[in-house]
């Protein structure tokens, strides 16, 4: 390009960004930028032949049709600066600032990686995406306009690459552009990436489209006249401009079996009102001289679409009865419609470009939410890039609440996807779910414009049957979270009671034991950083009690005068390890039932061996000369007896489902028996175990029964 021309290009950009930027010293900024990376760029060319400073030219231009911020053209001019040329961060920082720095690495972050849809990349390509958007949006809106200009100069670059470039736009960056509502960008994207990936079905839509050209232009303008009469008569201040429709959009309305001549929007209409009032009020004018087609009426005005769109769509039978679509919305929704978050830029409203966006951001757009939360649910990188495009960049679903606020879900998703979209707490607490007025099982699949409501219970919780339900992977991580933490207050819960036990047994007070000076010499000795966690590892079997009482008491186990210390004999064979003493009888206590993990301690006892106890068992005399101890050999497939005690709330018989409870778990059950008491059945079942984590997963899964009051192990 000579350098008259490029002159030209500076000189539209400036006066692009005056139209809606007031102050002339924020717009010699941007002239200060362009002078920056002209020099900086200068003796670079493209593929095309032209100068590189023309590129980032256009994509500051492409900016300002969505009225960009002053930082964000002058990152635009100079984006490719930092990666492509002599420059530093400390140079450009020094000139322009930090918050252009910022924009500019953002955007060169996003150049270093390979958008291809068929490698690894892939993955940190997503994991850049949700640096950008949780850093700052402008990012993701610079690089959506570098992508359209290198479009439109795709045809320098040799085919294999033009279909490379074309398919990542149309499968990436397309869909990004469409969630933050950025029509003009989303529109020629699609366009030009179908022209390149299907160059004959483009051609052919094109050609179509213009040989109806002149009469379809005849015709609109023709409905435009009586339709604008229409409105002048009633008193309606308005705009009215034929809309053109996308090859894409015709081109996947042809790919879903319809005929050309049946695309109903070829004729189409686009009204602009001043107020939300008229809008309606437009509609129902039109609407008394037009025969609507019927259930091709929406109201995107009362129930906007996820990305904030408004409007009011509707079909007539309009001149020579030819179908006619109709948009009716007001200028600011046009705004929204056109440009999307991007309608938010300071200077429209006078307020911080930055704060502004990315609080609609965080409050309109549920895709930014919906790719943050799969960021926090710590996936593995292919559970990740996998539920990015099942889920976010795929086709949704939208459904409504019962007052109308519309939930955007993956095609798919059931009512606990929604109950859990809506609130994490609705989800945990539903019971059921009805749809468009009747009840439907969980299982059920929603689909595009059901009413749902969820029916709640303060005391139900999820299922675990619920994981294989769900569609969303972010709703399985809730259900799962819950289950995780739901087990370890249970631990921690437990633990407290087993300390609280002993202590009394003890005839230790509570408080007095658990002071910030004990607990802090017992956490230090423990390893544990603090007094939940050493519930926690009492509850789940890691520490006895008894262990941690000792530390604060200075109650030491005596080995017996006879022990040869320091000697350990490992049996393979033996399920226990005794310190110090080789080649003698070992029995596991009746009276405490140790199991494999259960913190234990031995007895020497007169002509029978050692008798091995849980720490904490009430049979044993924790000062005794004649304990020893003693630890678990290697796991085994062994099963150890143990003992339960199951409180049911009521008097109802839940023993078959007890049953069923063991049996899932692989826990064989030698007997039960049962104690009435009033109000109350308490059921004692003599089980087998291989482990100590083995017998806890059974305690918590009877726990999470709602008609089971308490679940203990008992000694005998």
């Amino acid at each position: 390009m000579s350098k008259k021309r490029e002159i030209c290009k500076v000189d539209e950009l400036l006066e692009k960004a005056k139209t809606y930027i007031d102050n002339d010293e924020e717009v010699e900024k941007v002239k200060k930028a362009y002078e920056f990376a002209y020099e900086k760029h200068k003796g670079q060319y493209r593929k095309s032949g032209e100068e590189y400073i023309i590129h980032p030219l256009n994509v500051a231009l492409i900016l300002t049709d969505i009225y960009a911020d002053i930082s964000t053209l002058q990152a635009a001019l100079m984006h490719d600066v930092l990666e492509d040329c002599d420059c530093t961060k400390e140079e450009m920082e020094d000139q322009f600032g930090k918050e252009v720095v910022f924009l500019v690495q953002g955007v060169t972050k996003l150049s270093k990686i390979n958008f291809s849809t068929e490698n690894e990349y892939l993955i940190e390509y997503y994991k850049k995406i949700i640096v950008g958007l949780s850093e700052d949006v402008r990012v993701i809106i610079i690089k959506l306009a570098d992508r359209l200009h290198n479009m439109r100069t795709l045809w320098a670059l040799p085919e294999a690459k033009q279909k490379i470039k074309a398919k990542e736009s149309m499968e990436i960056l397309a869909p990004i552009a469409h969630h933050l509502g950025i029509h003009k960008i989303k529109s020629e994207l699609e366009d030009l990436s179908l022209r390149y990936l299907k160059p004959t079905v483009f051609y052919d839509i094109a050609e179509k489209l213009n040989k109806s050209k002149l009469e379809r232009d005849k015709t609109v303008l023709e409905m435009q006249e009586i339709v604008s009469n229409l409105l002048t008569e009633h008193h309606i201040t308005h705009e009215i401009k034929g809309r053109a429709k996308s090859i894409y959009s015709i081109y996947n309305k042809l790919n879903k079996g319809r005929k050309f001549s049946d695309i109903y929007d070829l004729h189409a209409l686009r009204i602009l009102v001043n107020t939300e009032q008229e809008c309606y009020l437009a509609l129902g004018i039109i609407h008394a001289k037009f025969r609507p087609l019927p259930n091709r009426f929406k109201d995107y005005v009362a129930m906007p679409k996820a990305n904030m769109y408004q409007s009011l769509h509707t079909t007539v039978f309009g001149l020579d009865g030819y179908l006619f679509e109709i948009q009716i919305r007001t200028y600011d929704m046009d705004d929204v419609a056109e440009n999307g978050i991007a309608s938010h830029w300071a200077y429209k409203e006078n307020r911080d470009a930055k704060a502004n966006m990315q609080s609609t951001t965080e409050q309109k757009l549920q895709f930014f939410k919906a790719i943050m939360d799969l960021s926090n649910d710590k996936l593995s990188s292919e559970e990740f890039v996998n539920s990015v495009k099942s889920e976010v960049l795929n086709n949704n679903i939208y459904v409504f609440t019962p007052k109308g606020d519309v939930i955007e879900l993956p095609k798919g998703s059931t009512p606990i996807d929604f109950a859990y979209k809506v609130h994490t707490k609705v989800g945990e607490t539903m019971v059921g779910a009805i749809v468009n007025n009747s009840i439907v099982p969980l299982n059920y699949e929603l689909q595009n414009n059901d009413i749902v409501k969820i029916n709640t219970n303060k005391s139900s919780h999820p299922s675990k049957e619920w994981i294989q339900i769900v569609k969303s992977t972010h709703t399985k991580n809730k259900i799962r979270s819950y289950f995780t933490k739901n087990e370890r207050e249970i631990y921690i819960e437990r633990g407290k009671e087993s300390l609280e036990k002993e202590l009394r047994k003890r005839k230790l007070a509570f408080n007095e034991f658990l002071s910030d000076g004990n607990i802090k010499q017992i956490c230090s000795e423990l390893k544990i950083k603090n007094l939940e966690e050493l519930y926690l590892s009492m509850g789940n079997g890691k520490h006895a009690p008894n262990t941690v009482i000792n530390i604060i008491t200075k109650e030491e186990k005596i080995v017996p005068k006879t022990a040869n210390v320091g000697n350990q004999n490992i049996d393979a064979n033996a399920d226990i390890i005794v310190s110090g003493i080789d080649q003698v009888k070992v029995n596991l206590a009746q009276c405490c039932n140790p199991i494999f993990g259960d913190d234990i301690i031995g007895y020497i006892t007169m002509g029978n061996g050692i008798s091995v106890h849980r720490s904490n068992c009430h049979n044993l005399v924790s000062l005794d000369e004649r304990n020893v101890e003693v630890s678990w050999n290697q796991v085994s497939d062994k099963r150890y007896l143990s003992y339960i005690l199951i409180h049911v709330k009521d008097t109802s018989d839940h023993m078959l489902d007890i049953i069923q409870k063991t049996s899932m778990l692989d826990i064989p059950v030698d007997s039960i028996h049962t104690i009435n008491k009033v109000g109350e059945i308490i059921y004692e079942l003599k089980i087998y175990v291989r482990t100590l984590s083995h017998l806890n997963k059974l305690l918590l899964e009877l726990e999470k029964q709602s008609y089971i009051e308490k679940v203990e192990r008992i000694q005998r």
